[in-house]
């Protein structure tokens, strides 16, 4: 009887599996609305710079004044197919309506050079901003300039590199909008009597960054830009002195599967350009900003320019010095004769090795700038360089640089330049390739 009784107690087994069936789909439901909110969480964290950025550019209390008009482009068609592509990027296309607002009618104007104008301004939301207005030419170096600053620039974000926000192209106004560097370019800083000077210890800080953001272009982005003017003009620091390479006006995208890339004229700056741009038909590869970089940081251990321009018609080249001093084991007198104090001279040396092994004739023998900066951090010990200035003396430069029909290359790996105890960083080796 009491066997029946509790049977009669117990909830009909139907019951038990609707149970089960409603608690299952219940969850399913709740994890959904819980992966739901997730990915619109994250899809709006993503976009907040950019949303911030266009909060209130858009807005219809925006002067109308007339835009400036700049330069019209020969081939508008290309262009607006490139803009198309770029469209996918994070860059923002603006109005000219919302530049001349953004500029206050340029009535701040920065600096020029590199084909246009240079004007300070500022987005609603309060972020300062450098807007370079392109000149009015028929030149198409102006059109490429353009087009080299969005494809490359554009595409990469990193803590050592200028900021590309967007640009703008119309009929009227072409420009691109950067953010705002307060403290300008790394020049004035090295060679004007007018600017207060920097310590040494964070110059070599701002060498070590500029480095990083070099070796971000040529091996950490999705196709390997080589920026082919790497001076301290072309440095520029903020608020804090900390640099970003900027102008990519000359810079490329190159395949990693084809690194070298066929260039007609000269491309750079004069003291600052590696030698092979001098050779007929020579493979130009990445290498050359490590050459420039060299040189840059021979002029940032001096505070002065490699070239003396008060010594009249004599040639007073500092790198040729410091190899000089080199060879005579004087680079701790030379550190001495240019002003560093006892306390920075050993990381001076340090950089003078460093820029030695840079500026080296062949540029196989260039280390790649992740090398560059493990040699600047120390904690290794720098290899003696070989001689970089053979190219002075020889008959044919070709004869010291190598032969540029010859497309294979002499791999090198880290134990050239340094010397370390702890497993070494991977090589990003160099392919001299032919290509169209």
């Amino acid at each position: 009887m009491s066997t029946a009784a509790s049977d009669l107690n117990k909830p009909p087994r139907e019951f038990d599996v609707v149970r089960t069936i409603v608690w299952i789909f219940g969850s399913l439901v709740g994890i959904s609305i819980l992966f739901t909110i997730v990915r619109l969480c994250i899809r709006k964290m993503k976009l907040s710079t950019t949303t911030d950025l266009q909060a209130g550019i858009h807005n219809p209390a925006i002067v109308t004044a007339p835009p400036v008009q700049v330069w019209q482009l020969v081939d508008a068609a290309t262009m607006e197919r490139f803009l198309h592509d770029m469209a996918r990027e994070k860059s923002i296309r603006f109005t000219a309506q919302e530049l001349h607002s953004f500029t206050m009618n340029y009535s701040t104007r920065l600096g020029s050079g590199g084909f246009g104008v240079v004007y300070q301004g500022q987005f609603p939301n309060g972020i300062k901003i450098a807007v370079k207005v392109l000149s009015k030419s028929s030149d198409k170096r102006v059109e490429e300039q353009f087009m080299a600053e969005v494809g490359t620039i554009g595409r990469t974000y990193h803590i050592n590199l200028v900021r590309l926000y967007g640009f703008c192209f119309e009929h009227k106004m072409t420009a691109l909008v950067y953010e705002y560097m307060e403290n300008g370019s790394l020049d004035k800083f090295l060679f004007s009597t007018e600017t207060p000077k920097i310590e040494w210890e964070k110059l070599q800080e701002i060498a070590i960054g500029t480095a990083k953001g070099i070796a971000y272009l040529h091996e950490e982005c999705q196709q390997r830009i080589i920026h082919y003017d790497i001076k301290p003009g072309n440095v520029l620091l903020d608020m804090n002195l900390s640099p970003k390479v900027a102008d990519f006006g000359l810079a490329k995208l190159c395949n990693r599967d084809n690194t070298h890339v066929s260039i007609t004229g000269y491309r750079g700056t004069p003291g600052y350009s590696a030698p092979e741009f001098l050779l007929h038909n020579y493979p130009i590869t990445h290498k050359c900003d490590v050459y420039s970089f060299g040189m840059l940081l021979f002029e940032i251990v001096r505070r002065r320019r490699n070239v003396d321009s008060n010594q009249g018609d004599s040639l007073d080249w500092f790198p040729k010095k410091v190899w000089e001093e080199y060879g005579n084991d004087g680079l701790k007198d030379l550190t001495m004769e240019i002003g560093i104090e006892e306390k920075d001279r050993e990381k001076a040396e340090r950089m003078f090795m460093v820029a030695l092994w840079c500026v080296q004739d062949s540029p196989d023998s260039r280390p790649l700038m992740s090398t560059v900066v493990k040699m600047l951090e120390g904690g290794v010990e720098i290899m003696p360089p070989s001689n970089p200035f053979r190219y002075l003396y020889s008959v044919s430069a070709r004869d010291v640089v190598g032969t540029g029909s010859n497309n294979t290359t002499t791999t090198s790996n880290d134990s050239t330049w340094y010397k370390d105890s702890t497993p070494i960083m991977g090589k990003y080796e160099i392919q001299m390739a032919t290509s169209s």
